[in-house]
């Protein structure tokens, strides 16, 4: 049996951990809580409806929200279409304005750009030279007609931190809606929606070690009358996104973000100091550097240039699980539209890796991935012939 790469891609997706597939497999089979949330009427459903009620206070814990402020949906993909065209149609589809930025995930790009064939005017902010959003950049662009702002907390290829409270700020003193996309920051950034100026907040279960498929969309006090639901049949969730809860996926995604809240700051000082472990060496090799800024940004995901030669990602592919791009990107074996965004171009794009950390990651994959990917690096005359 061939041994696994090192797994270096926590930001495409986590492990569920076992603490919460214990949680999980509790809500299937006959014996375990298998009823519809919807049928009030016995014992089985009221029982699911309480464990789904206890996941919505659990994920609203993590992030300073009101459990009613909660909506269930099928994961960041479904909670970002719901907020912008939800926002969008309440209004009335054709015109007005919308901001967001050229290094979003495809998920909003997509969406804006459906929504500007639509009759919707956008605008895509372009990043500054350390991959970041500025308010001044929001301010700029505000215009009368402008009705929403969607803008991601951490990018999710350079690991970089949006701040999103004085962007708010911005957006709240025009009367827009925020909208903000927090898929890759739940479990990383301290977030406290009970303050942050925002609206509308994007948040999926398997990048906190929960189940694919489930995810959650907030709606704070502003936004309650001003979005309209995608998906129709039966007036679940506030009438916002009908269909049958899936019990043991939301219990799963609750206690994932309750497992998050509680070990917040313990995972997050390790994780900090893994980072420098992997990244001080990595930088000593010539012509590497280091995209986004090296100090607005969390410890968990680094993007990486290497020099120009005869470097590839290729060769390592087999021994590091790493991804070149987001998930999204690779599937099409597009070059990063966030690294042309900063000024890459495709070949310095091709020559770019993503090593992202997670819960798992231990101090000896840490010096396993160096030394493979400085062992790649050696193999390249050319590469060490270029320089920085």
């Amino acid at each position: 049996m061939n041994k696994r790469p090192l797994y270096f891609d926590y930001a495409a997706t986590t492990p569920v951990d076992e603490r919460v597939i214990k949680v999980m497999v509790e809500c299937l089979g006959f014996t375990g809580n298998f009823g519809n949330p919807a049928s009030s009427s016995h014992a089985f459903g009221q029982q699911a409806r309480q464990s789904v009620e206890q996941a919505r206070r659990q994920v609203a814990e993590l992030v300073g929200a009101q459990a009613e402020q909660i909506v269930w949906t099928s994961g960041a993909t479904e909670s970002n279409n719901l907020a912008l065209k939800g926002v969008a149609q309440a209004r009335g589809v054709s015109g007005g304005h919308i901001i967001t930025s050229q290094i979003e995930h495809k998920a909003i790009l997509d969406t804006a750009k459906q929504l500007q064939d639509a009759g919707v005017a956008v605008t895509y902010l372009v990043p500054d030279a350390e991959g970041l959003i500025t308010p001044q950049a929001v301010s700029e662009a505000m215009r009368e007609d402008t009705f929403l702002v969607s803008l991601m907390l951490v990018n999710n290829e350079l690991g970089t931190i949006n701040d999103i409270p004085a962007i708010g700020q911005v957006v709240r003193d025009r009367d827009a809606l925020f909208h903000v996309d927090a898929a890759q920051g739940a479990g990383k950034v301290a977030i406290d929606l009970a303050r942050w100026p925002v609206d509308l907040m994007s948040f999926s279960a398997h990048k906190v070690y929960g189940p694919k498929g489930i995810g959650a969309l907030y709606v704070g006090p502003r936004a309650q009358q001003r979005l309209q639901a995608q998906i129709h049949g039966g007036g679940h969730e506030g009438g916002l996104r009908s269909g049958t809860l899936a019990t043991h996926q939301i219990a799963a995604m609750g206690a994932a973000f309750a497992l998050a809240a509680t070990l917040f700051d313990e995972e997050k000082a390790t994780i900090a100091r893994l980072r420098e472990r992997l990244l001080e060496p990595l930088l000593s090799i010539p012509g590497v550097r280091l995209n986004g800024s090296p100090t607005q940004r969390i410890p968990h995901t680094l993007s990486l240039t290497f020099n120009e030669g005869e470097f590839s990602s290729a060769a390592l592919s087999t021994s590091i699980a790493f991804s070149a791009t987001s998930a999204c990107n690779s599937a099409s074996n597009a070059p990063s539209h966030v690294l042309l965004a900063l000024g890459h171009d495709a070949r310095s794009a091709s020559r770019t890796i993503r090593l992202s950390l997670g819960r798992f990651t231990t101090e000896q994959d840490i010096d396993q991935a160096v030394h493979l990917i400085k062992a790649t690096c050696a193999s390249a005359p050319a590469f060490w012939a270029t320089g920085p």
